[in-house]
Formats: structure tokens, sequence, C-alpha cells
């Protein structure tokens, strides 16, 4: 996902489910059958280094996950500042709210 517009239209009209590191975000698309995904990781987060690791983890975490994301799907996961000081938690808190947002999207 690269278009704010497409960040903004996931973000508000789509489900949220948020965790204590994590908001996921997800939305149907009818006109485009390809998954996409954005990550917001704000200066909330920390200095440059801490919010590109945190980048970096959410990538590597969500790449793993795509199979089981129906066709169509936009993803936006946005992480919170307890992403960075507590990143044992990331994996748990995006599997859960990633299963439920794609949950609740699908029906």
């Amino acid at each position: 996902m690269s278009s704010s517009d497409d960040f903004r239209r996931t973000v508000r009209s789509g489900v949220r489910v948020g965790r204590p590191t994590v908001v996921v975000h997800a939305t149907r698309s009818t006109e485009d059958p390809s998954v996409q995904v954005g990550f917001v990781v704000s200066k909330a987060i920390g200095n440059a280094v801490a919010r590109n690791r945190v980048k970096r983890r959410l990538r590597h975490l969500t790449a793993e996950r795509l199979d089981g994301v129906p066709a169509g799907t936009n993803l936006v996961v946005r992480a919170l500042p307890d992403a960075a000081v507590t990143p044992h938690a990331l994996a748990s808190d995006l599997d859960r709210a990633w299963a439920r947002a794609i949950d609740r999207v699908s029906s």
C-alpha cells in the first residue's frame, strides 16, 4: 500500500482490532483482487533506529501471515509505543489482532 488515500480509506472504513503493541485495520476491496499491507510507525515509537527496527519486525511477521488472507483485503498495521519497549509481545499481539481483523472483515 503506497498512497495516503489507500491508508485513509482502510483506517476510516475498515474494522479495527487493537492490542497493547499494535492496531490492525482491515477492509475488503471489490475492485482490486490483490492483498495490500501498509505500516504506520510514528515518532512516538522512538528515534529512527527504533522505528526502522519495529518496521522490519512487522514486515517479517506479516510476510508469514499473507497466505491466509482473502483476496482483495487491505490491511494497515499501526505500531504503538509499546512495540519498541516489548518486542517479545509484538508477534503474539500481531497474531491475535491479525486473525481477529481477518475474521471480522471476511464475515
